[in-house]
């Protein structure tokens, strides 16, 4: 039976794709097929290929089997910017029924699909759609990424609120550890394993490949 989740961050930067990938190779690791996919990315490069995405090369390579890029990156843009923005330069409507196809083609194929958002919970991709609409319209369990720096604790207790405000199920949260400086960094922690509805599923340290921090992820709340 096919299963999904949804990899949230609490802001742009923060490691929802380190997240993603680290999750990918847990799942891949208990013996399912596992798929990434970024329905829409911003800051795509020009390459032989078309236009690709940083983040959605990184999903697709710890897929396993590798995923066709199009499937997995459905809306690659060129610029930089919210993806509304990006795609009103390039002449490009953001709409459900593409990405939905994409999403359903994957589906069909692995076990599990990775989705992971774009930049917070409600950037927008076009006039009346925002991102927190695919978990929405996909039914998708919610996993929360936590950019562990300064000011972590107001990202991660609103976008928690907004979630549950949308009526999603957040199954979890992941403290990825992107500032190594970070002040009080254990007590931040606490202080989320506290405020957070959901449980931590685990941390990142700074700089372990995802690959190699696979195993500090506990899948149990998940119920793969």
């Amino acid at each position: 039976m096919s299963s999904s989740l949804f990899v949230a961050g609490t802001d742009t930067g923060i490691g929802k794709t380190h997240a993603a990938c680290t999750l990918i190779h847990a799942l891949r690791a208990t013996g399912q097929s596992v798929c990434g996919m970024k329905p829409v990315a911003s800051g795509c490069i020009e390459t032989v290929d078309g236009l690709r995405n940083e983040d959605a090369l990184a999903l697709q390579a710890a897929s396993a089997p590798s995923p066709v890029y199009d499937d997995i990156n459905p809306v690659a843009l060129r610029e930089p910017l919210s993806p509304h923005l990006a795609a009103a330069h390039a002449g490009v409507t953001i709409a459900l029924p593409p990405l939905h196809a994409a999403y359903q083609k994957l589906r069909t194929r692995y076990d599990t699909v990775v989705v992971e958002g774009v930049g917070g919970w409600r950037v927008p991709l076009a006039p009346g759609l925002l991102a927190s609409a695919l978990p929405k319209a996909w039914d998708l369990p919610v996993v929360l990424v936590v950019g562990l720096r300064l000011g972590c604790l107001n990202h991660a207790m609103l976008s928690t609120e907004a979630i549950l405000a949308d009526d999603c199920r957040l199954v979890g949260w992941i403290g990825n550890c992107i500032d190594p400086a970070m002040a009080a960094i254990e007590e931040n922690i606490a202080t989320l394993r506290a405020s957070l509805p959901a449980p931590c599923l685990g941390i990142l340290p700074h700089g372990l490949p995802p690959e190699r921090a696979s195993h500090l992820l506990d899948l149990a709340p998940l119920r793969f």
